[in-house]
């Protein structure tokens, strides 16, 4: 199962990225995030833990990080791969932000069930927090 969300945003693909790099203030734009923090940089190979609103904290790995592009952060439960995908394609107004979520594994079906659905619901909320927080005017 897989289902994504985009939004137009006024702000450079920069200024996206830096937003999604400064990991610890995810909670701040992001409303389905409570808490969120990575070890080392953010970078391809990093881990950290993500804690959402309404769920147990999760360990996450970064698995693609490619500066002012995209990131993939992945998550795993019991034989099933959670994957957020996150990319930025710049535009003559601002940038084009699309998160993607996915789920693999001999139990996704019942993963993206129970949780997909949830976090689709919430994905219109994340995107417009993202827009908010990016189009301020300190950044």
């Amino acid at each position: 199962m897989q289902f994504e969300e985009s939004i137009d945003v006024q702000a450079s693909a920069q200024a996206v990225f830096a937003l999604y790099a400064d990991v610890s203030a995810w909670a701040s734009w992001d409303p389905d995030v409570s808490s969120s923090s990575i070890v080392g940089a953010f970078a391809t190979g990093s881990t950290g833990k993500l804690k959402p609103s309404n769920g147990p904290e999760a360990k996450i790995t970064f698995t693609e990080v490619v500066a002012n592009k995209s990131f993939t952060v992945e998550s795993r439960l019991p034989l099933c791969v959670m994957r957020f995908e996150h990319k930025l394609f710049p535009t003559a107004s601002g940038t084009t932000v699309v998160h993607r979520v996915s789920f693999s594994g001999f139990l996704s079906p019942l993963f993206s069930r129970i949780i997909g659905s949830q976090i689709r619901k919430g994905l219109p909320r994340t995107m417009a927090g993202l827009k908010r927080a990016v189009e301020r005017p300190e950044y």
